[in-house]
Parts: C-alpha cells; sequence; structure tokens
C-alpha cells in the first residue's frame, strides 16, 4: 500500500518526503495495539505505530516532567542515548515558549522540528523529525518519529497514530511506572549503566572496571532482560526514570 505524501511545515518552508510504506492493516494493528496495551507492553506498541506511518524510530515523552533534572520525562524510546539527552534542552524551550492556546491547537496533528544544530541523526535518518502531540487526562504527551530520508509519511496515518499512541499511554498512566522494583540489579549492573550513559563502549567500560569485554556485554544483556529493554539506549533511560543511576 502507498501511503500519500505530506507536505507539513518547518519554519514556514514546505517539507516534503518522498518513498513507499508498507505496513499492517489498520484493523489487525488495533488487535494488536489491545493486546500489548493490555499487558503494559508500551514499548512494543509505539514500535508497531512507528512501523504503521513508515518512521524508524520512536520517542514517547510526558511534557509534565521536562522541566526536572534528567531524562525523567521519557516514557519509552528506541532514540540513540546521545541523540536524546542533546534534544531534552531543545524539547523542554520549545514547549516553554508554546501558549496554552497553540499547545490545544496542536494536539492530534503532526508537526515537523528539525533536529538542533549540535544533534546528528542516526546514518540514514533525516535531520527532521515529526512530534504528535496529545493528552492522556490531564497529562500531555508527544510522540517524536525520526524517519529515513526521502520516505512517504502520511498525514493521515499520523493523526490516527496520535490517537493510537494516547490509548497505548492511557495504560502507563494507568499502571504506573514500575518505581518500586521487581527486580535487583547489581552493584556492577549498575556501574555499566552508568558509564553507558556517559557514552562508554563496552571495551572503554572494560578498562574502566577492570574486566573482559565479554563480561561488560554479559552484564548489560542481563540489564536488559530485568529491565525488559531491547536496546542500551531503552536500558539507559529505563534506569534514569526509575533513579537506577
Amino acid at each position: 500500500m502507498e501511503a500519500e505524501s505530506l507536505a507539513g511545515s518547518m519554519n514556514g518552508a514546505p517539507l516534503a518526503v518522498s518513498g513507499v510504506v508498507h505496513t499492517l492493516p489498520r484493523e489487525q494493528l488495533i488487535r494488536r495495539l489491545t493486546q500489548l496495551a493490555g499487558v503494559g507492553n508500551i514499548d512494543e506498541a509505539m514500535r508497531c505505530l512507528t512501523e504503521y506511518v513508515g518512521a524508524a524510530r520512536f520517542l514517547l515523552a510526558r511534557y509534565d516532567l521536562l522541566q526536572e533534572q534528567g531524562l525523567n520525562f521519557i516514557v519509552t524510546s528506541n532514540w540513540p542515548f546521545d541523540l536524546v539527552r542533546r534534544i531534552s534542552t531543545a524539547l523542554s524551550d520549545n514547549y516553554s515558549r508554546t501558549t496554552e492556546l497553540e499547545k490545544c491547537v496542536t494536539l492530534l496533528q503532526p508537526s515537523f522540528e528539525r533536529l538542533p544544530a549540535e544533534c546528528r541523526a542516526p546514518p540514514g535518518m533525516s535531520q527532521q523529525y515529526c512530534s504528535l502531540l496529545f493528552c492522556v487526562g490531564r497529562v500531555r504527551f508527544a510522540l517524536l518519529l525520526l524517519f529515513e530520508d526521502q520516505m512517504i509519511l502520511s498525514q493521515e496515518r499520523l493523526r490516527e497514530a496520535a490517537l493510537l499512541a494516547a490509548y497505548g499511554a492511557s495504560f502507563v498512566e494507568g499502571h504506573g511506572q514500575r518505581n518500586d522494583r521487581d527486580f535487583e540489579l547489581t552493584e556492577r549492573e549498575v556501574e555499566c549503566l552508568f558509564w553507558i550513559a556517559e557514552g562508554k563502549t563496552s571495551d572503554e567500560i572494560a578498562v574502566i572496571l577492570g574486566i573482559s569485554r565479554n563480561t561488560i556485554n554479559n552484564y548489560i544483556t542481563s540489564v536488559m532482560r530485568k529491565t525488559a529493554t531491547k536496546t542500551r539506549s531503552e536500558a539507559i533511560a529505563y534506569a534514569v526514570r526509575n533513579n537506577l543511576v
């Protein structure tokens, strides 16, 4: 199925992207999201929505936590960690400059922004990202999507994704964050998380801690298993939200 082209605007300039998107039919997507939301799997739910609109990476943020120190505003993400850390300030600044009326008008409407100059998108990704703002009760969320260069995004599908993201995020609010841990990380696992958050590679952490690279990777794998995350970036975001590092 070929998605329609989307013309958005960024600082008054039109945005045009081109490409073809092949995704699950809407009915199958909704059934899948219902299953995932029912068990509180917000990570996989956002991944399904990201694929549905033809994007490549997602970041779900709580705007009410943007002003807090750290990365507590992140609900779930598979953006590179360094990019998340750098863009948090820009998100906070942009949101604080937006009037309440503008925030209401832009609900469920896709908007496009350019990553800050100091931020580098992953290889093959556009320097622009799509933002979908929605509310769950009194809490505002935003789903930020990175997409490949020359990719078509459908405005209709983006609006649908915003509505469905609100449905998924409502389960996050209902279940609450896992602040009371039902798992325990070892001291070494927490150390590895800290150094990953500092941008260190497995080889660099091995030198710092004086143990082998394979052992470091085993610790990181254990952390991701315990936190039900799939990437290092997701594990760090989860750890920061739950005050593990």
